[in-house]
């Protein structure tokens, strides 16, 4: 009996020890599956918010904060997300420029770059921008944004410094002359603004040098003020040298700064 007995506890220790293990194979499989979950949705979150960063409207200078705040892209990054429907006093009248062309010269400290306004098509538009190169508002001004995707060329500019700050009180709409498609040919100049802002225009700019596509936001497109006419190479080359070191690698500054010497229109 004794002997039975110490067998019978002996063997109750071993099922004890089963039971243990088993519930420790159950817990680490359950844990396993979890931080797979988590895996997962982390990499899933990863992928979207990178597609948000590219594609979203562009917050200025690729810093890691400016792309956490997101942009694609083609925003002032000081913009008021409470910007009104209007446009101050500042903002010259869109009558000053409807029905006319302007001509000029973005002269860039690698080359000069031929444009035209279209204020014909883009009144408002054209009428800001003859205003600030009439003021000579461009003049040391940087262009500090470059992206270099595979449908997704441009060149920001209007900065007064290379983290791509802008005056969030320099503010005025309404979009113009927007692609109904989101393309944008090579050669196209467009104005930055603020996301899902109509009123969030500024004083930036961007110049795509290869044909673009832009998805649209809340408000819409982005406003088509005119064309290069001449040195769209200047533009190709200056993305051909591609980025600052440890940057993204499609979007960030570029590899050497690039300045507007002036900015003329007639």
């Amino acid at each position: 009996m004794a002997t039975r007995s110490r067998d019978d506890r002996e063997a109750k220790r071993r099922i004890r020890q089963m039971e243990a293990k088993r519930a420790l194979r159950q817990e680490q499989g359950k844990r396993r599956k979890r931080d797979n979950t988590i895996a997962v949705g982390a990499g899933a979150a990863a992928v979207v918010l990178a597609v948000v960063l590219q594609l979203t409207v562009f917050s200025s200078n690729p810093t890691e904060a400016e792309f956490a705040a997101a942009e694609a892209g083609l925003s002032s990054p000081s913009a008021s997300p409470s910007a009104p429907a209007s446009n101050s006093s500042d903002i010259p009248s869109p009558d000053t420029a409807a029905g006319k062309t302007f001509t000029g010269e973005l002269a860039l400290n690698s080359g000069v770059v031929g444009v035209e306004l279209n204020g014909t098509a883009a009144p408002q538009a054209a009428a800001v921008f003859k205003s600030l190169s009439d003021s000579s508002y461009y003049n040391g001004k940087f262009c500090h944004r470059l992206t270099t995707s595979e449908t997704f060329g441009l060149l920001q500019c209007g900065a007064p410094s290379e983290d791509g700050a802008d005056d969030p009180n320099y503010r005025w709409g309404p979009l113009e002359n927007t692609p109904a498609d989101n393309k944008y040919p090579a050669g196209t100049i467009a104005v930055a603004r603020s996301g899902n802002n109509a009123y969030g225009n500024g004083h930036q700019f961007f110049i795509v040098y290869k044909d673009t596509t832009i998805p649209a936001d809340t408000a819409g497109g982005y406003t088509v003020v005119g064309k290069v006419t001449s040195g769209l190479d200047v533009v190709a080359n200056i993305a051909a040298a591609g980025l600052k070191t440890g940057e993204s690698t499609s979007d960030g500054a570029p590899v050497a700064p690039v300045t507007i010497d002036s900015f003329s229109l007639k």
